[in-house]
C-alpha cells in the first residue's frame, strides 16, 4: 500500500471514528431514557397499568437491540484502535468501504454476513 492510499485510508477511518463516536453517544442517550421511562411506577388504574406494562415491555425489547447495537459500536471502536478496523473478523479479507459507511460498525465483509443470515 503506498504512502497516499494509507494517508487516504487514516483520514476515511478517522471520519467513521467520529461517526461511531456520535453513533455511541446517540444509542447511550436513547437508553437512559428507555431507563427513565422503565423506573417510573405504574399508574394506580388497573386498565392504565396494562396499557403501560405493555409500553414497557416494548421498552425493555428496544434496550436490549441498543443494548447490542453499543456493544457493536464499541467493538468497532476498538478494532480501529488496534488496527483492525475494516477487516472481516471472521475470514480475515478487506471490509467494503461502501459497506462501511453504511454499517461503520460492520465485523464482517458481506460475503461473511450473508452466511451469518
Amino acid at each position: 500500500m503506498d504512502v497516499m492510499t494509507k494517508v487516504a485510508e487514516k483520514a476515511r477511518f478517522r471520519s467513521e471514528q467520529v461517526q461511531l463516536e456520535a453513533m455511541l453517544a446517540e444509542l447511550e442517550a436513547r437508553l437512559a431514557h428507555i431507563g427513565e421511562d422503565l423506573a417510573e411506577p405504574l399508574n394506580a388504574d388497573s386498565s392504565e397499568q396494562a396499557v403501560e406494562m405493555e409500553d414497557d415491555a416494548s421498552l425493555q425489547g428496544q434496550g436490549a437491540l441498543i443494548t447490542r447495537e453499543i456493544a457493536s459500536v464499541k467493538r468497532a471502536l476498538e478494532r480501529i484502535d488496534n488496527g483492525t478496523y475494516a477487516i472481516c473478523v471472521s475470514c480475515g479479507n478487506p471490509i467494503n468501504p461502501k459497506r462501511l459507511a453504511v454499517r461503520p460498525e460492520a465485523a464482517l465483509c458481506i460475503t461473511c454476513a450473508s452466511k451469518a443470515g
